[in-house]
């Protein structure tokens, strides 16, 4: 009997309710991995439906069609003679379930529900699906009449099973379940399980990945056996990317690794793995001893089909798959590719013409810029590699010429827009110049201009009728006058933007018209801190920077800089950072960091403090006081309140902020992943404001001492 078997994983490009588009993507993907030699493929998590689905996954019809998609792909013939691990919903006894269903020859083996469901940050599947919380337990499972004639059979087994074949067992887990500390993975291993397939819809965060193959290889490490883990990869239309980086792994050591970002659609990895290593990887009397002890036994379904052939000779082209060293990325690298990626795949789906973004010489604005320069080079990296899907895309969206664009600098002219909006008195020439030079080097199409006439029309406006003439803190006016006159100026940027993006593509006479679509750029610090004008240019479309820090921008753009070749970037670096919104003077020039009252740095601990810590005011305190030694503690209970004041009276501003690429775990998008208050009583500050100042106390009398 043989012993070499080739699998493979894949990580699949899918768009919540594509139905058609995310079946094509899964059977190319079979058809790949049929080609490479394969016998088992394993697809990402809800791969049918797409897994951001959201509150469409409440709805009936989402069933319905995604059992439709199933019986195309159990009637295609060319998916035949290979098994295949498919992610889809399915409702079994009026619950909905997060599935994988295990097919083979165009008939179904098992449906195998997600035991632990992901529940916290950005998931919330139990809003969804019903958890299949009895492990090993099993029920029948009655099947559609579309599927019942295909199976010839009116119910298949639904439950938490594994698949015998005539040389293997295979076992299933779903994402969520890798990172539980009782993983399924464990048990099925014990029970005899020697390929294990995880597919998951995991999303990207900045040094996210080490995490996730640490995972996998120590589960394997300890374990033993093969383990294939699959992805989806793109934005599939939310907030989130979703990295790929599918991988085969066994006995700890990693066989193949995926691209963890990428403008191609379907990505299929195999590799070749003799099944005796794993069986003499797990000689352990001791772990033999706890697999023969174990109280429940799995349900095993028979399928009568191999993944090795019964001659190895045939498989003498295949050899053992090497062992490699994981991939990863820099974070500045992982800011330039995550952020391209999904901005392609929300510019190519949403049929906008482009985007635009207000320049303002400042680093923030700048980093958006490059972001996008960063998606234009990698969709000419994809062209030079031949992908027909993008070069489709490309052809459809850069419409000013016949002639498919060649640079990087050359698409950005057709897809991007870059706008200064400046005031004669408060905007210097060095971020004007900052601006432009920028729009030069990268290719955008740039527009300079003031907004003095509506800044004088709107001040006007307030004076004719209040009759009382507003003034700026540095003319003697008073903190309200000051900041309504900067708010002025911010929200006319802001309508000035959405004019621009609108009809630029009309003066351009772009063919088939479509407006632009407004880029954000306010970083995740100044969100948390409220440090921005409501419904300003912090209102825009997306935001590709809004959920990634000060610091890490630096470095992207200091990254950038050398490896796209762009000097004048040192410039923005240099900056110091301003919203130049009030008048400059001889002795006075406005910055961000002073009227915060906090570095970009601290606002970056309070921000991991509260939200991945779960501190409050109280307990903030009392960490820092251990963390910032070299500081006062007078300082850092200041520090702590004044952060907490601000971030409490500016909370109704994140309810409106503009969705953001998801890439910190200390982002306060109040829309998805930071569910907290916006109207919060003086008494939750005050209370551990007084805790604060008696635990100050203490710590200063005992100083004394």
């Amino acid at each position: 009997m043989g012993h070499l078997i080739t699998v493979a994983t894949c990580s699949l490009n899918q768009w919540a309710l594509d139905w058609e588009g995310n079946v094509q993507r899964i059977i190319e993907s079979i058809r790949i991995a049929k080609e490479a030699g394969a016998k088992l493929r394993v697809g990402p998590e809800l791969e049918i439906c797409g897994y951001g689905c959201l509150d469409h996954l409440l709805e009936n019809d989402l069933y319905l069609h995604s059992f439709q998609m199933l019986e195309r792909i159990l009637r295609d013939e060319s998916c035949h003679g290979i098994m295949l691990d498919i992610g889809m919903p399915i409702m079994h006894r009026n619950n909905r379930f997060n599935c994988r269903v295990i097919c083979l020859d165009g008939k179904i083996l098992l449906i195998r529900p997600k035991l632990w469901l992901a529940n916290d940050g950005n998931y919330r599947e139990m809003r969804y699906f019903i958890p299949w919380a009895r492990p090993r337990h099993c029920e029948d499972y009655y099947l559609p009449r579309m599927i019942q004639k295909l199976q010839g059979a009116t119910k298949v087994t639904i439950g938490d099973a594994v698949i015998s074949t005539l040389d293997t067992c295979i076992g299933a887990e779903t994402c969520e379940e890798l990172f539980t500390p009782d993983s399924p993975h464990n048990h099925m291993s014990l029970n005899g399980v020697e390929v294990m397939t995880n597919s998951s819809g995991s999303h990207h965060t900045l040094r996210k990945l080490d995490t996730r193959i640490q995972l996998i290889m120590e589960a394997t490490r300890k374990n033993g056996g093969v383990y294939l883990y699959a992805n989806q990869q793109g934005c599939d239309g939310d907030r989130l990317y979703y990295d790929g980086s599918c991988m085969i792994i066994c006995n700890g050591q990693l066989l193949t690794q995926g691209s963890q970002f990428s403008l191609t659609d379907v990505e299929v990895l195999t590799a070749t793995i003799d099944l005796e290593e794993v069986r003499s990887y797990r000689f352990s009397p001791s772990r033999g001893l706890q697999a023969v002890t174990q109280e429940a036994q799995y349900k095993r379904i028979e399928a009568n089909f191999s993944l090795s052939d019964e001659d190895d000779n045939l498989n003498a082209h295949l050899p053992p798959t090497p062992v490699i060293t994981p991939r990863y990325h820099r974070p500045e690298e992982e800011i330039a590719m995550s952020t391209g990626c999904w901005l392609w795949d929300y510019l190519r789906r949403s049929g906008a013409a482009g985007y635009l973004v207000p320049l303002s010489g400042g680093i923030d604005s700048c980093a958006t810029a490059m972001t996008v320069f960063s998606m234009c080079r990698l969709v000419i990296e994809a062209l030079e590699a031949g992908n027909e899907q993008v070069l489709a895309d490309v052809k459809r969206i850069a419409k000013y010429s016949d002639e498919v664009p060649k640079t990087a600098k050359e698409l950005c002219s057709q897809v991007f827009s870059t706008v200064y909006m400046g005031m004669s008195q408060q905007s210097s020439a060095e971020t004007r110049g900052r601006a432009r030079e920028l729009a030069e080097e990268i290719g955008s199409y740039h527009i300079n201009c003031d907004i003095d006439e509506i800044y004088h029309a709107q001040k006007n406006l307030v004076a004719s009728a209040l009759n009382f003439e507003p003034r700026f803190k540095t003319e003697g006016g008073s903190v309200a006058e000051n900041l309504a006159l900067q708010n002025i100026q911010a929200r006319s940027r802001m309508v000035s933007a959405y004019e621009f993006a609108q009809l630029i593509p009309t003066v351009r006479k772009r063919p088939g018209g479509g407006g632009l679509l407004v880029l954000g750029s306010a970083n995740v610090g100044e969100a948390l801190r409220g440090y921005y004008t409501k419904y300003d240019c912090s209102s825009a479309d997306i935001n590709p920077i809004g959920s990634i820090d000060k610091s890490d921008l630096k470095r992207f753009i200091a990254w950038a800089e050398e490896s796209f070749n762009i000097p004048i970037l040192r410039g923005f670096l240099d900056a110091v950072p301003t919203a130049e919104l009030e008048p400059i003077t001889k002795d006075y020039v406005q910055s961000d960091e002073v009227d915060m009252g906090m570095t970009y740095d601290e606002l970056s601990k309070f921000g991991i403090l509260r939200k991945v810590h779960k501190l409050g005011p109280f307990g903030m305190f009392q960490r820092l006081i251990h963390e910032w030694t070299d500081r006062d503690p007078r300082q850092v209970a200041e520090k702590v309140k004044r952060f907490y004041h601000f971030y409490a009276i500016n909370r109704h501003k994140m309810t409106t902020l503009t969705p953001a690429l998801h890439s910190n775990d200390y982002s306060p998008d109040d829309n998805r992943f930071d569910l907290r208050p916006f109207l919060y009583p003086p008494m939750w500050t005050s209370w551990s404001f007084k805790k604060i100042d008696e635990e100050l106390e203490r710590i200063e009398r005992f100083a004394k001492k």
